[in-house]
């Protein structure tokens, strides 16, 4: 899959460009047809000036659909992490639905090819 990564006002460590594509990598187990993704990172700033949250956003496009997941950590990696977990929720959920509507299908050409059947 081809995921892009932007970083908003910082530059971005080519090592957690490699872990974010590494672990977008393995979203394609659950389902394998993942047109392209975007990730966008950034610095929030916390009460303390010093402190930073990172925030992580994930685009993943699927054919007729986007995914998307948004969330925030200490660092990049836990943010990822969590957003991982999320996408892989929606990924089983989308599946799930796409399955379910694939099958409604078959059902209705089923039973309209026995209708046809019977006229002759």
């Amino acid at each position: 899959m081809k995921i892009h990564v932007h970083a908003v006002h910082f530059d971005i460590d080519p090592k957690l460009v490699g872990f974010i594509q590494n672990k977008l990598n393995k979203l394609e187990t659950f389902y394998d047809k993942f047109i392209s993704g975007e990730v966008f990172l950034k610095l929030d700033k916390g009460e303390n000036s010093k402190i930073h949250k990172k925030h992580i956003e994930v685009k993943l496009n699927v054919p007729g659909h986007t995914i998307f997941a948004e969330e925030k950590g200490t660092t990049f990696e836990e943010a990822t992490d969590l957003a991982l977990e999320a996408l892989k929720t929606q990924i089983k959920k989308f599946k799930d639905k796409k399955n379910e509507v694939e099958h409604k299908k078959q059902e209705v050409t089923t039973a309209s090819e026995e209708l046809i059947e019977d006229d002759y």
